[in-house]
């Protein structure tokens, strides 16, 4: 049978993760002549073969894919004959779009962890070994295509043995971007605060395990920036992590050496522990076990534990030195950015005792992901490093390039094109001038990386948002999109949904349509539009946001509505935490609604019923109260309490009331979670549609498992968070009705 000509075409996850090395060693299996480039879009392929050949070759390459690789679409075409000689990997390709996915960062691979820890290995005990299937990308991606020239690695001339291998397409290392060695790549430093320490490459790492066995906290820069690092085991050090963080209860996460380790803390089914194991090497939320050597300072009353395994060859050489577990916090102000360099680690000046800095830049910067596994199934509570950026395919084709800007807590922004929309790691809570300035930096790598030009910007309906207020700023054609139809939207485009749906948005805050704050919301979605069919009444806000962080006062306003004056003689535990002159205060500001707006939050109902059961009154961190309340939960207590509804509006005071009414706390907890999956499973029974949950509130693994348990068949993301990390997805989806 003659040869023909064929152009195949692939799109996916395809460049800086030994695509092209791995097609021309195939090619070269197979006997075939022809190319293989990267190009905009993917990887192109020329090759001369017949059409069984062809068959051949490309079965071979779904079945045999780099670890990395992942495949969108592949397309091969006949085309005029062309002589080809043999087989060549040859130059980029840059003509059309961009839209090749950039390659996340993921976790050092065996070969290089094997090679790490050979003494006879040249680069043994090298901090930054890699190669085409580990190690950093998208945190040192300054342009597309993935090449050398346009990452930080730019900066480190390769050595004649690394540029050997980067140049031999059989060798495991051909175009790795990153790669190097003790000879030509990145050098770890240590400072002592500002001071750096005259301390020979090889015995950084004794110094810095050394400084950690005194009780030190080390700021370590990693893949997207700095974590701050202590013994976990050392009460007096993760008190002052606790101490200079301000940060007096929030868990931190714990970094282990490996999964043995993991499971001596902690108990683990088979999907948590493959998510531990993964190349992603999330942070995963578990059950922790009694009586282990772990700081009670780590989580204090908190059953739960965030653990995680090393992802750098970094971090496997502090924990093999070190032998014990290590706290590994964000090193960032509570709620911004990262630090990424040295200059923006001077704002936590004073937490860490030294730095452990080395000299490869870090271009975007990059937060640990987290997850947690309800009912089987997976739950991102932040997607950032290993998960983004992410693309997903749209269940619609866009007419223009979409840009979503997202919320304002947990942002993220996205961007859509064609059918696939692309989504931002993490950024943060844009509620201080330098996240502001971090977010408008994402929105920039997008476009530039992208080549990308909106048409349309979609935005929150909240006029106080900062991404609100920046897309109105910045942009001239601007849509707003509703909040919580924006967190339904985010997971049917997730799903491929078209048809409607019941969508459940429980969450802390959100701007409705009336101008209130919502937040208990039950929508009859489609793509198109949305009928805000039932929520919870609403109550005031005494002290407006400050109430978002004292549950004390949300208590107060309800116990406001249910007794009015009366409400003030009240010995309770929420009544007793304000002073008799803050309850007059307060009293008249209800009255009158004087700074008290108007919120149907079920996030804020979490943090009422927290107050009225004297589990907490005052919160150190979001979340805080339902993360409490959750150890509370007994499964063995039935039953639920009365709540009616009229016209749509759920009446939840006569609940408040049993509440009182309870004396076992436990009980009063239990029923509460169990009223809120009644009334789901009340409007579910009623519209006889999907059911679609999102919202933070469904971030709670108690109220999220008994909903799954009560009905399997609900829908929840997998690949976006239920927290308003999703809704610039969401946005994305209801772009297609502004046109």
């Amino acid at each position: 049978m003659s040869h023909c000509t064929y152009k195949i075409q692939i799109e996916g996850t395809v460049q800086g993760v030994g695509f092209r090395p791995f097609v021309y060693t195939l090619a070269h299996r197979l006997g075939l002549h022809g190319t293989v480039s990267n190009s905009t879009g993917g990887v192109e392929i020329y090759v001369n073969t017949t059409p069984s050949e062809l068959e051949t070759l490309l079965s071979t390459i779904y079945a045999e894919l780099p670890p990395l690789a992942a495949i969108d679409k592949l397309i091969s075409t006949e085309i005029a004959y062309r002589d080809f000689q043999d087989f060549r990997i040859v130059t980029t390709q840059e003509k059309g779009r961009r839209t090749v996915r950039i390659p996340p960062d993921v976790s050092i691979c065996k070969a290089c962890e094997s090679e790490l820890f050979d003494p006879d290995n040249r680069r043994y005990g090298y901090p930054f070994i890699t190669c085409t299937h580990c190690g950093v990308r998208y945190s040192i991606i300054k342009q597309l295509p993935y090449d050398r020239a346009q990452t930080s690695m730019a900066d480190f001339k390769m050595c004649k043995a690394c540029e050997e291998e980067y140049n031999d397409p059989l060798d495991r290392r051909y175009h790795a971007q990153p790669i190097g060695c003790y000879d030509c790549g990145p050098t770890l430093k240590l400072y002592k605060g500002k001071e750096l320490l005259n301390i020979p490459q090889d015995e950084m790492i004794d110094n810095t395990v050394r400084f950690l066995e005194d009780g030190n906290i080390i700021a370590v820069k990693g893949v997207g920036g700095y974590h701050l690092v202590c013994d976990a085991t050392n009460d007096e050090a993760v008190q002052h992590l606790r101490e200079r963080k301000k940060r007096p209860s929030k868990p931190y996460a714990v970094m282990v050496s490996d999964i043995k380790s993991a499971q001596f803390l902690a108990d683990m089914n088979t999907k948590e522990e493959v998510l531990l194991t993964s190349k992603e090497r999330p942070i995963v939320l578990l059950k922790s076990k009694e009586n282990t050597q772990i700081s009670s300072y780590v989580a204090p009353n908190i059953s739960h534990i965030g653990l995680f395994l090393p992802y750098t060859p970094l971090h496997l050489l502090l924990l093999q030195k070190f032998q014990r577990p290590l706290v590994a916090t964000s090193a960032n102000v509570t709620d911004e950015p990262i630090c990424t360099d040295l200059e923006s680690l001077e704002k936590l000046e004073g937490i860490y005792d030294y730095v452990l800095d080395h000299n490869r830049s870090i271009v975007n910067g990059c937060d640990d992901s987290v997850l947690m596994v309800v009912k089987d199934q997976e739950v991102i509570l932040r997607r950032a490093r290993g998960y983004a950026p992410a693309a997903l395919k749209l269940p619609f084709r866009l007419e223009h390039d979409v840009l979503a800007l997202g919320a304002n807590q947990k942002s993220t922004i996205a961007i859509g094109f064609n059918n696939e929309a692309i989504l931002s790691p993490h950024i943060g809570d844009l509620n201080t001038i330098d996240s502001v300035e971090y977010f408008e930096k994402n929105i920039q790598i997008f476009e530039r990386i992208y080549d990308f030009h909106p048409s349309l910007v979609m935005h929150d309906k909240h006029p106080g948002y900062e991404s609100t207020k920046y897309a109105l700023a910045h942009y001239d054609n601007t849509r707003s999109v509703q909040h919580h139809y924006a967190h339904i939207l985010g997971v049917m485009a997730e799903k491929k949904m078209a048809e409607k749906v019941l969508g459940v948005a429980f969450d802390g805050t959100g701007y409705g349509d009336d101008g209130t704050l919502w937040g208990g919301e039950f929508l009859i979605c489609d793509p198109k539009c949305y009928e805000r069919v039932a929520h919870i009444n609403q109550f005031k806000l005494l002290g407006g946001a400050k109430a978002i962080k004292e549950p004390k006062r949300v208590a107060l306003s309800l116990l406001f509505d249910l007794y009015g004056q009366e409400a003030l003689t009240l010995d309770t535990p929420a009544v007793r935490a304000f002073s008799s002159s803050e309850l007059q205060t307060y009293y008249i500001a209800w009255e009158k609604g004087l700074n008290a707006p108007l919120s149907s939050s079920i996030g804020r109902l979490f943090d009422a019923v927290a107050s009225l059961t004297d589990v907490c009154h005052v919160m150190s961190f979001e979340g805080e109260s339902g993360m409490l309340l959750e150890e509370l939960y007994d499964e063995h207590v039935q039953g639920y309490y009365t709540f009616t509804c009229d016209q749509g509006i759920i009446d939840i005071l006569p609940m408040v009331q049993e509440i009182l009414r309870e004396e076992d706390r436990s009980v009063a907890v239990s029923k509460f979670f169990n009223t809120l999956v009644e009334m789901i499973k009340h409007f579910h029974t009623l519209s006889k549609l999907p059911l679609v949950l999102s919202g933070g509130v469904f971030q709670n693994r108690i109220l999220l498992g008994l909903v799954l348990e009560a009905i399997p068949e609900a829908i929840i993301a997998s690949t976006i968070p239920p927290n308003d990390g999703g809704i610039a997805l969401g946005q994305i989806m209801a772009s297609m009705n502004q046109m």
